[in-house]
């Protein structure tokens, strides 16, 4: 959990490496459907381009139904989902139904302003979805995926103008997931400013052992 640009998926990325398990990313869902065009995308590129959050009913069920898929047996790190106090519940009662349930809800907190100036530096790759900082994670070339060898862009969503449309949402309708996962006995918040990459991964490490 967090705000836009907090690191979220860096740190989804790091865990899920460190325990063999699926990085599960709402946003890499929507961004392979906007990519093959789908009707899916196109209504959540409508979205996202504004800098709000994709309505509930077009991400619950299909998140739900990746849960269910072979890979996500052993557990899985969610990142970008849930996004609002009813996504939250839909989803605990799909994995109460189940049998699962979320073990930890790991919140990383940043600064708004902190945040403006992460995401104005923040580079993607349009084809596999990498993701790059100009000054605390660049790519080898300059401009170019890593991965890939596409040209990287600034997304329309990670201009300041959009982030603080994005962080006005994130307070209004995210930031109360914080109250719910605290409530149930799961929330851990760690500091995002606080030391390198390496060392938030340890501290969110920490709360896991």
């Amino acid at each position: 959990m967090g705000a836009p640009g907090a690191g979220k998926g860096t740190h989804g990325d790091i865990i899920a490496v460190k325990h063999s398990i699926p990085h599960i990313s709402t946003g890499d869902i929507f961004r392979e459907n906007i990519k093959n065009g789908t009707e899916l995308g196109s209504k959540a590129k409508g979205y996202m381009d504004k800098g709000l959050l994709v309505p509930d009913d077009l991400v619950v069920d299909l998140v739900v139904d990746r849960l269910k898929q072979a890979d996500c047996a052993d557990g899985y790190v969610l990142d970008g989902f849930p996004r609002t106090i009813p996504q939250a519940e839909a989803l605990d009662a799909a994995l109460e139904a189940a049998g699962g349930k979320i073990d930890y809800a790991i919140n990383i907190d940043v600064p708004d302003g902190t945040i403006i100036e992460r995401m104005a530096c923040r580079r993607v790759c349009p084809n596999c979805g990498a993701i790059y900082h100009t000054i605390a994670a660049p790519p080898r070339k300059e401009g170019i995926c890593d991965k890939c060898g596409t040209a990287l862009i600034l997304r329309d969503d990670d201009r300041p103008e959009t982030v603080k449309k994005r962080l006005a949402v994130y307070h209004e309708q995210t930031e109360p997931l914080i109250s719910y996962y605290s409530g149930r006995g799961i929330l851990s918040t760690v500091d995002g400013t606080k030391g390198s990459i390496d060392d938030i991964s340890a501290s969110i490490e920490q709360i896991f052992r």
